[in-house]
């Protein structure tokens, strides 16, 4: 009964399945002199809801109090729900502990140890004895940090228990509770917002999308052979990848937009005189150390009929002599053509 003006006791907020202002809640609490509600909403985390004492108690005046927790949501017509809290005023343990701050902000590089000092929380309390000795817990851990960090009870240090990974979560809030050790014991709550810092710790990935093989060796400038999709799951400078081919070939990059690449060709191609290239996507990021990746392609070239063929010399002088039977062999004519399969098959008349 002798806590004092202000405190302030989480409650656990009601839920609505329907979205949007249908689901907006606000909360009242029925006429109290002693009672009053606080709600705190922000974009980033979810709404704190808490009991907040207005008037000093007295047990011998009033012994217990009821009170009726009213839900009411934003849709037309409004639904509301309700919930029964009954408050039983004790005597003696009168203070609850204080958090010195009631929000912690702590940045964390993603590569941090297991076993990192996450923050060191400290609450007091003005009562003597065990009613003045606070044990600290995690009252509430969101289950993308389950698991996540251990508090010592007694120190209030907060410390790493499992990886961090900036690319699965890059913001953490947990809920701290410093508890007195009178009876009713009496809680104090803080919370500590864990922002993971980006570390380079992915390479680039190159990924074919599209491989239009083989090229026509009369293919225009600027025929696209191969689409490409470049990514990095990192952040900031860590995932801005530039890319290029190797080694010199007659293909370049254009980026289409972000994270997509053309190869094109950007010389005039000859099978006769290269049938085939090997050509490498390579990528890196901006980070320090840069982390790189490629990716290979074969493109063949395909045959156009753009060789005539070829005598190896332009007259022949044949000498026969006379007497000769018919179908005797005069003389033996070669003709080469460069070009492939039928494109290079020589007939004669």
């Amino acid at each position: 009964n002798s806590s004092v003006p202000g405190s302030r006791f989480p409650l656990e907020g009601a839920s609505d399945a329907d979205i949007g202002a249908n689901a907006q809640l606000s909360y009242t609490l029925s006429p109290s002199e002693h009672f009053s509600l606080d709600m705190q909403r922000s974009e980033e985390y979810r709404e704190s809801l808490f009991l907040v004492l207005t008037k000093p108690l007295d047990r011998e005046t009033i012994p217990v109090h009821r009170l009726v927790l009213t839900a009411s949501d934003g849709g037309r017509p409004s639904l509301t729900g309700t919930m029964e809290l009954v408050i039983s005023v004790e005597d003696a343990n009168d203070n609850a502990p204080q958090f010195n701050q009631s929000v912690y902000k702590v940045q964390l590089l993603e590569s941090a140890a297991v076993g990192t000092l996450v923050a060191s929380v400290n609450a007091t309390d003005a009562d003597l004895g065990i009613n003045g000795e606070v044990i600290f817990t995690t009252s509430f851990i969101p289950p993308s940090g389950r698991d996540l960090i251990s508090v010592n009870p007694k120190t209030g240090e907060i410390r790493l228990t499992a990886a961090l990974d900036f690319e699965e979560v890059s913001i953490y809030d947990f809920r701290i509770e410093a508890r007195d050790q009178g009876w009713p014991p009496l809680s104090g709550h803080c919370r500590v917002e864990l922002e993971v810092l980006d570390v380079n710790d992915n390479a680039p990935e190159v990924r074919v999308t599209s491989l239009s093989v083989p090229v026509a060796e009369d293919a225009s400038v600027g025929t696209v052979v191969a689409l490409l999709s470049v990514s990095d799951r990192d952040s900031g400078e860590n995932g801005r990848v530039r890319c290029w081919v190797w080694p010199a070939s007659p293909f370049g990059l254009e980026a289409t937009f972000a994270g997509s690449y053309s190869l094109v060709l950007r010389e005039a191609l000859d099978r006769e005189r290269v049938s085939e290239y090997e050509v490498e996507v390579r990528a890196e990021d901006g980070g320090a150390p840069a982390l790189r990746a490629s990716r290979g392609l074969r493109v063949p070239v395909s045959d156009v009929n753009d060789n005539a063929p070829a005598f190896a010399q332009a007259v022949y002088t044949v000498l026969a002599r006379e007497n000769n039977a018919a179908g005797a062999e005069l003389a033996r004519l070669w003709a080469r053509d460069p070009d492939e399969a039928g494109n290079g098959r020589v007939s004669y008349s």
